[in-house]
């Protein structure tokens, strides 16, 4: 996809071009989430952020690790020694 102009209008907003927005699969109301990266502004859908994110936390732990009940387990057993 070819780069496109846009301005920055009253209060920031920047408006992304229809073809940008359908590529993205973004539609009004949806969250984006925006990184400054080398001079330049990295913007993804937030469900796309938290699916990397999974994606990546699920190769570090595998699936049916109970993560969360042993952070708790490791919580109590620190509250209990103190």
């Amino acid at each position: 996809m070819q780069a496109q102009q846009s301005r920055i209008g009253q209060n920031g907003r920047i408006v992304i071009p229809a073809e940008m927005r359908h590529a993205l699969g973004l539609k009004a109301g949806d969250e984006v989430v925006m990184r400054l990266e080398a001079g330049e502004i990295r913007l993804v859908a937030l469900r796309d952020s938290v699916r990397q994110a999974r994606e990546l936390f699920r190769q570090h732990v595998p699936e049916g690790v109970p993560v969360v009940d042993n952070f708790i387990a490791s919580r109590r057993q620190e509250a209990a020694g103190e």
